[in-house]
């Protein structure tokens, strides 16, 4: 009897269906990339390589900045619901956010889907949510990989990473140095959990069911705040800034200010979600809640007191800043003053 010979896509590596996906994503980049664009992506997906042209870019004294993030265990959470045209937006969300903490505006990103296996209607649906990320925070998807790995996955699971790079003046970069006692801190509120804290999340969804009303939360994509971000560093109206993602308001605040000063919250300012409330309801003290979770405020601005209504104008009523403490000369780094209000 003949052997039947052994072949890759025996093995679980379908890559005829992995080329279509390919073919997909230069379609859809071709309808949403621009003939001015800087980037070459039209003839660059399915290369080696991803290329950008930087040489009509009109910033002087360049620098580049880049990031990579992932979503974490939210991803089970996608599964779970069979909700993946959303999970992107929080995968570039992750990124460009970190990249405006100094400044930087977003030009690029590059997308790394890892799947047990391919199955082109969901890939095809989270690809839409990175489309929709990048379109948001107005940089472009030149490239990616995507990964077939059966016995490293099961079947249906997924891990995503993203890579975005962007470019700031020396002389705007957001520098931590700068930052001088009795400045301001304010918050800028999330749109709920964000992309941090999952693994918790999860846990307590294992012992609790999550009331009708607030299911949704669970998966609402991150808020990208690149466009007022952006505008107030070519205002010069930002000294530094944070991203409260892993670790939450506790650990991220005091990365942007200098070692020699300190970080003053008054909790009682800090407005909250519904989400975060049933959250702490469910035996979790208050400090594990700040220092997991952003418990409703997704980025921190440290500003000029006399700049405070200037910065405000450039937000939308839902998310405009509104101040919860200051900087001060402290022995401790960070000094936590009163209670949310859960």
């Amino acid at each position: 009897m003949k052997k039947t010979q052994n072949s890759y896509h025996k093995s679980g590596v379908n890559i005829s269906k992995a080329n279509k996906f390919v073919e997909h994503i230069a379609k859809l980049s071709k309808k949403n990339v621009k003939k001015k664009s800087n980037s070459l992506i039209n003839d660059n997906i399915g290369a080696f390589g991803s290329i950008f042209d930087i040489s009509k870019i009109k910033i002087k004294d360049p620098v580049i900045v880049s990031c990579t993030d992932g979503v974490g265990t939210k991803i089970d959470l996608a599964n779970k619901f069979k909700k993946f045209d959303t999970i992107g937006i929080d995968l570039v969300a992750m990124c460009v956010n970190d990249l405006i903490v100094q400044g930087a505006k977003p030009l690029f990103f590059l997308d790394y889907i890892a799947v047990g296996k391919l199955n082109l209607s969901k890939t095809k649906k989270i690809l839409k949510g990175i489309l929709e990320g990048c379109k948001i925070s107005n940089c472009k998807l030149i490239g990616g990989e995507t990964a077939e790995m059966p016995g490293i996955y099961a079947k249906d699971k997924f891990d995503l990473a993203g890579f975005s790079v962007g470019i700031v003046s020396k002389k705007k970069i957001l520098n931590k140095k700068n930052v001088k006692k009795n400045n301001l801190i304010l918050a800028i509120p999330s749109n709920g959990i964000h992309s941090n804290g999952y693994s918790l999340v999860r846990s307590i969804l294992k012992k609790n069911k999550i009331p009708s009303n607030l299911k949704k939360e669970l998966i609402r994509p991150t808020k990208i705040y690149t466009q007022e971000i952006l505008k107030l560093v070519n205002k010069n109206l930002i000294i530094s800034a944070s991203h409260i993602t892993g670790g939450g308001l506790v650990e991220n605040i005091t990365r942007s200010i200098p070692s020699n000063l300190s970080v003053n919250i008054d909790l009682s300012k800090i407005k909250t979600k519904k989400i975060f409330k049933w959250l702490k309801s469910k035996n979790i003290s208050d400090y594990e809640m700040l220092k997991t979770f952003n418990c409703g405020v997704g980025f921190c601005l440290i500003i000029e007191k006399k700049n405070i209504n200037k910065v405000k104008k450039y937000f939308s009523k839902e998310y405009e800043p509104y101040e919860i403490g200051c900087v001060s000369k402290n022995t401790k780094k960070l000094n936590l003053h009163n209670s949310i209000s859960w």
